[in-house]
């Protein structure tokens, strides 16, 4: 078929040898369109003291618009928790004039899970919450307000909630990011949402009720960021750490000293926010609040339930630190300051489930979590930090066997120090 020039696609029309071809076959023009938008993230984190006081409006009335007042709560609080605060719990919205409900759940590590969200969940549809209005109220440790904040993303696809937290941990740590999670499969946090609460209270009064043990278990947290980031936090540490533990965090030293404790507690906040603001959906993950984080996931589930979360950091802080040393990154001396504080805090730097073979698998799931790098936090000396991408399984038994030699301790490390003459 000859085209004269003249003619155009509309006027060609099939000839005697030609076949129409099927109007669903014809060629499409691509059609796409991009689509850009950006969502503004403000949360508060406050230490607000007296929060079960009757007479105090700040629980009452936290992420509450003002022409919403007083209104209605559902308040989810750890069965322990419960156990001790209860009452005071209920007396304070009573006061308040708020209508509320209290939905005990049991938070640990063993039951961190889907079917407890879905537990919280349902809480939530029975009382009928508000889309906007009525944020829920989660009053418990890093397991309870993971557990709320994960079922207040997935209720009606985003619900806001308060966090107060009641452990150490929690203050410093779980409940002042934007992390929700459960476990899965023996994976730690495996499922997961991002979604921070619009406010979180810290109140110290509640570290009156905390064990020793649990307390420790969020000092391990405060180290984590002295090491890598704040080296006059470690220092307060250092000086201060078995005061701090046998006054539950409420007041440290002589009137000279200060508030030492509030100064610990509010230098570990502001270290973490200063990491985590500017990276809160961790699309870089090159973290500094990752160290203590690499090897302590498989370890803590490997001996659920008998290490706490900020144990299994411990050990890997420790772990981790001898590793940099024996790469040229920490001398001595500071290896020996880091294990003599956490001797003096309580916490523990080995542990029998420290196989090779575990910090081996340990390691290669961190490297999927970190998209195929392995961005190792060390100590480069205290309260700074580098990262590593070429640890090899040679070197990981070459630490642990140098942590279980030393026994865990700055008064092992020295004597073998002598021993070496180094």
């Amino acid at each position: 078929m000859t085209v004269h020039p003249e003619l155009t696609s509309e006027t060609l029309r099939p000839g005697p040898h030609t076949v129409e071809e099927p109007a669903h076959h014809r060629r499409q023009p691509r059609q796409s369109w991009q689509v850009s938008t950006s969502k503004a993230v403000t949360y508060d984190v406050v230490l607000s003291p007296g929060l079960l006081d009757p007479s105090n409006p700040a629980l009452a009335t936290a992420g509450i618009p003002e022409e919403a007042r007083p209104g209605r709560r559902l308040v989810v609080v750890d069965s322990t928790v419960h156990a001790l605060y209860g009452a005071r719990i209920g007396t304070y919205f009573t006061q308040q004039d708020v209508e509320h409900e209290l939905c005990v759940v049991d938070a640990h590590e063993s039951v961190k899970s889907m079917e407890t969200v879905f537990e919280i969940v349902a809480s939530m549809d029975a009382f009928g919450i508000s889309r906007r209005r009525e944020p829920v109220i989660a009053i418990g440790g890093g397991v309870l307000t993971d557990l709320v904040g994960l079922a207040a993303s997935l209720y009606r696809r985003s619900t806001p909630y308060l966090r107060v937290p009641t452990t150490l941990i929690g203050m410093v740590d779980a409940g002042i990011g934007a992390k929700t999670g459960v476990n899965f499969r023996q994976h730690k946090n495996r499922l997961g949402t991002y979604h921070p609460s619009a406010v979180t209270l810290v109140d110290r009064e509640f570290l009156t009720t905390l064990s020793p043990r649990h307390l420790r278990n969020g000092l391990a947290e405060i180290l984590k960021m002295a090491m890598v980031k704040d080296a006059v936090l470690f220092e307060l540490l250092e000086a201060h750490g078995p005061r701090l533990v046998d006054e539950l965090m409420q007041s440290a030293g002589s009137a000279d000293d200060g508030q030492v404790a509030e100064e610990v507690v509010a230098r570990a906040i502001q270290s973490m926010l200063e990491e985590l603001e500017p990276n809160l959906w961790e699309h870089q993950l090159q973290r500094l609040v990752d160290f203590g984080h690499s090897f302590s996931p498989a370890m803590e589930m490997a001996a659920l339930p008998e290490l706490l979360h900020g144990e299994a950091v411990s050990i890997d802080m420790a772990f981790s630190s001898v590793l940099a040393h024996r790469r040229g990154l920490l001398d001595r001396a500071d290896l020996t300051r880091i294990l003599h504080v956490m001797d003096r805090l309580g916490l523990p730097a080995r542990h029998p489930v420290c196989a090779p073979e575990l910090l081996a698998r340990g390691l290669a799931d961190t490297v999927k979590h970190r998209d195929g790098k392995q961005l190792l936090p060390l100590p480069d000396g205290i309260g700074s930090a580098c990262f590593v991408n070429d640890v090899s399984r040679g070197e990981l038994d070459g630490a642990l066997a140098e942590l279980l030699d030393l026994g865990g301790g700055a008064d092992a490390l020295a004597a073998a120090s002598g021993k070496r003459g180094a």
